[in-house]
């Protein structure tokens, strides 16, 4: 078992959570796709937002594919209408 693998347990441990499979890897992957195809700044914040929608009865593979997709098809802020940068 790798470090992270060890920290995921004893999170889940702590939290009295039920481990899932593959829930490091869909959240690993889902924050690359952020953080190199929006902003970084927006993995950590779009991981809890998953965690959130998990929460409340989404399904984690279902929330994984859907961000995941929002990310790839995510462009320049001004093709959204925005003037704001990044």
């Amino acid at each position: 078992m790798n470090e992270l693998d060890s920290w995921v347990a004893a999170v889940v441990g702590e939290l009295g959570l039920v481990p899932e499979d593959n829930q490091t890897t869909r959240v690993l992957d889902v924050a690359r796709d952020v953080a190199h195809q929006v902003l970084r700044p927006g993995a950590p914040v779009t991981a809890y937002l998953m965690g959130v929608a998990v929460g409340r009865g989404a399904d984690p593979a279902d929330v994984a594919r859907r961000v995941a997709e929002l990310a790839g098809s995510w462009g320049p802020s001004t093709e959204r209408g925005e003037t704001t940068t990044r």
